[in-house]
């Protein structure tokens, strides 16, 4: 499995706190796991399947992370709140 943080990911999490920006980066190594499948989904993660190959995982109760997996390929595109995630779906 490989994985890539795209610049967009890296932009959207630069001015978070350090505990917000490590809870990230933990959710963001578990969804690799998960999809490798080297884990299990745990109760209350909230990965789903928001449209064609983009995925959402749930960081917390504010935040959230899209990523884009397309084969053995795990993209990592933002990082921030249900609302920041709808509008960049939408663009």
């Amino acid at each position: 499995m490989r994985y890539e943080f795209k610049p967009s990911f890296e932009d959207s999490i630069k001015k978070l706190s350090s505990e917000e920006k490590e809870n990230i980066k933990l959710v963001a190594i578990q969804a690799i796991d998960i999809l490798s499948q080297s884990a299990l989904v745990k109760k209350g993660m909230g990965l789903k399947r928001l449209k064609d190959d983009y995925w959402e995982i749930r960081c917390g109760i504010k935040m959230r992370v899209i990523f884009r997996w397309n084969g053995d390929l795990i993209e990592f595109i933002l990082a921030g709140s249900h609302d920041k995630i709808r509008i960049y779906l939408k663009t």
